[in-house]
């Protein structure tokens, strides 16, 4: 185990081996190169839709983490890879944008939904749990994939075993999100300390401020992953809830979030959702059945 002042040096290690392992794992949606585009026509689309506005400017704007290794995680050139980053990809490439074409914009899981009300991303695909309270502001195609609640703490911690162990706990996890919600909700006795952003909350638990970071088993996989000697999931990554994520568009675009919602479907049953798994996440976690989308 790393002494306290090893601890506190390690964050740069951390988010460096991270880097490395988004950058390692990520080689495209289709087993290697980049996700397919289609050859698409504006006429091909609802006049004045926004699939025809997009397809035109042949070029989008997608939100998306940029500190999550496996789903959403700068390189050293500036753009994110991961998990999310190739879904964006397979959804551009549908309406004829090319990677080259994509703007990516940082968004943390506080800004999101003002992003997208305020126009200044097309989408969002950012670990983005659907649940109804979003909804109220803006629509989700998907889910595209369905993660859980974990926790991750210190290797030499042997206090914290589950979620019925918080009490008295300080918990890290991210303002906005709904596993920050969740503690407050269902953990009043524990001590809930909100970050920007979830390297944040391993700056933290490195720097022995907090007791345990929460979030989705898929992200803490990432961190653990990248720092095997310090970081562990609690109980292997057993999970407490369900975290459908979903593709975040403007409230009331009924006809993107069929378009985007057939993309997913054709990207499950042509083997690029598959391939985007296996060539992010899929180095460190199993490839998962594609969850059924809600046409809600």
């Amino acid at each position: 185990m790393a002494s306290p002042l090893n601890r506190r040096l390690f964050l740069t290690g951390t988010v460096g081996a991270a880097a490395a392992l988004g950058l390692a794992a990520c080689g495209g949606g289709t087993g290697g190169g980049e996700p397919e585009v289609a050859e698409v026509d504006t006429a091909d689309f609802p006049e004045g839709s926004t699939m025809a506005k997009l397809a035109e400017a042949g070029k989008i704007t997608i939100g998306t983490k940029f500190d999550q290794p496996l789903f959403g995680l700068a390189g050293p050139d500036g753009e994110p890879v991961g998990f999310d980053v190739e879904i964006g990809k397979i959804l551009a490439g549908a309406l004829g944008i090319d990677a080259e074409n994509i703007t990516w914009t940082e968004t943390v899981s506080a800004n999101r939904e003002p992003f997208i009300e305020n126009g200044q991303v097309d989408l969002v695909v950012a670990t983005y749990t659907i649940n109804d309270t979003r909804k109220e502001v803006i629509d989700f195609a998907g889910p595209y994939y369905v993660a859980g609640q974990a926790l991750m703490v210190l290797v030499d911690n042997e206090d914290i075993t589950g979620e019925d162990s918080l009490a008295g706990k300080k918990v890290a996890s991210v303002e906005g999100s709904t596993p920050a919600q969740y503690i407050l909700d269902n953990h009043p006795d524990a001590e809930l300390v909100n970050f920007d952003t979830y390297s944040n909350c391993v700056t933290a638990l490195i720097n022995g401020q907090v007791d345990v970071v929460t979030t989705d088993n898929v992200i803490l996989a990432g961190f653990v992953e990248s720092d095997p000697e310090n970081l562990k999931l609690v109980n292997e990554g057993e999970t407490f809830t369900e975290e459908p994520y979903g593709v975040g568009l403007a409230k009331g675009d009924d006809d993107f979030r069929t378009f985007l919602n057939d993309t997913l479907e054709a990207a499950y049953e042509d083997g690029s959702w598959a391939a985007a798994w296996e060539d992010t996440a899929g180095a460190v976690l199993p490839t998962p059945d594609p969850p059924a989308v809600d046409r809600y």
